[in-house]
């Protein structure tokens, strides 16, 4: 049995939610910044080069959270993203086009989709299911020998967007399932030992949009990501090699923990610390504030990690995820 709210819609409710906790100065610094990042194309780039969808796609989901989008950013925005409706593209860029064409309208822009052919989401379904592997997941080329977990994941999340069934939900939850490891994690490709946050995010999803994840799959993952956190950083590693943090892997991992009811698992006084620490007023290397009387800094813009030196618009949206569940589970 399948979930019935779109995870979409379910993620960015849930970041909503939790966005309008935030101080009035955390939202307003980093929607400036969000603003400021757009191209004279209407589309924004990564740290370096042109627009690109998958950039734009994120500042535009950050935007939303934060209730900053507005008729001539979005205009701007539907410019750019016609310019893109022709030609071939990856699943990558195929779920940031459907995710920004679905967001522009809702900030006062152009149904970009009313000029688009009637069978367009019929099409677009249609080129995914080339992705298809023989594996029954869905490779980040058509033609791959093998499925990946997070192209499935976001070929998913494109079909739900689409209002289309997945072709064969039942060999998608297979190659899923294979992907799980003793520990209770996820890897992203089949010849992977080690666990990782990202996949098994990845996975998690997955299984929760087809109904086949039980209640002690969930405990064994929720264990699994609530040994990732850092003990010198407050965020969660990427897997538990790597001694460092990073924003992406806080993120992904405190989002599944909340979805499998097991959040509490995780101290989000330091995530949220962790996630304050990487805005782009602390230098890079500088020590976390102390949690106690922990003052908002001004600024606007997410780092990586404590390790990097530059943000984009992609970190901002972890970074403001990760402040709005804190919000969350610290009211």
């Amino acid at each position: 049995m399948t979930e019935a709210e779109p995870y979409l819609t379910r993620l960015t409710n849930r970041l909503l939610d939790g966005v309008e906790r935030l101080p009035a100065a955390v939202r307003e610094r980093n929607a400036q910044y969000l603003l400021g990042a757009q191209n004279p194309d209407g589309g924004f780039s990564g740290r370096e080069g042109p627009s690109d969808l998958y950039y734009t796609g994120f500042a535009l989901r950050s935007l939303a959270v934060l209730q900053a989008l507005n008729p001539d950013a979005c205009g701007r925005a539907a410019n750019f993203l016609r310019a893109r409706m022709t030609g071939s593209a990856g699943v990558v860029d195929f779920f940031s086009l459907v995710v920004s064409c679905y967001l522009v309208p809702i900030g006062g822009g152009p149904d970009i989709l009313a000029d688009a052919p009637a069978d367009w989401r019929d099409r677009v379904a249609a080129t995914l299911e080339t992705f298809r592997t023989p594996d029954g997941g869905y490779g980040k080329a058509p033609g791959a020998p093998h499925g990946s977990t997070y192209t499935s994941f976001l070929v998913t999340l494109c079909l739900q967007l689409l209002d289309r069934p997945n072709p064969e939900p039942e060999k998608l939850a297979s190659f899923v399932k294979s992907r799980r490891r003793p520990d209770g994690g996820y890897v992203e490709i089949a010849a992977m030992k080690r666990s990782g946050t990202n996949p098994t995010a990845a996975g998690v999803g997955l299984l929760q949009i087809l109904g086949e994840l039980s209640d002690a799959e969930k405990l064994e993952t929720a264990e699994f990501l609530s040994a990732l956190p850092s003990p010198f950083e407050g965020g969660l590693r990427a897997n538990d090699r790597i001694p460092a943090a990073d924003l992406l892997s806080t993120f992904t991992g405190g989002w599944t923990l909340d979805q499998l009811g097991h959040a509490s698992k995780l101290d989000w006084e330091s995530v949220r610390d962790y996630a304050f620490a990487c805005e782009r007023v602390f230098a890079s290397g500088a020590p976390l504030p102390a949690k106690s009387g922990f003052t908002v800094p001004p600024g606007g813009g997410f780092r990586g990690g404590l390790w990097d030196d530059r943000t984009d618009v992609e970190y901002t949206f972890y970074g403001l995820g990760t402040l709005a569940l804190a919000a969350l589970m610290l009211e």
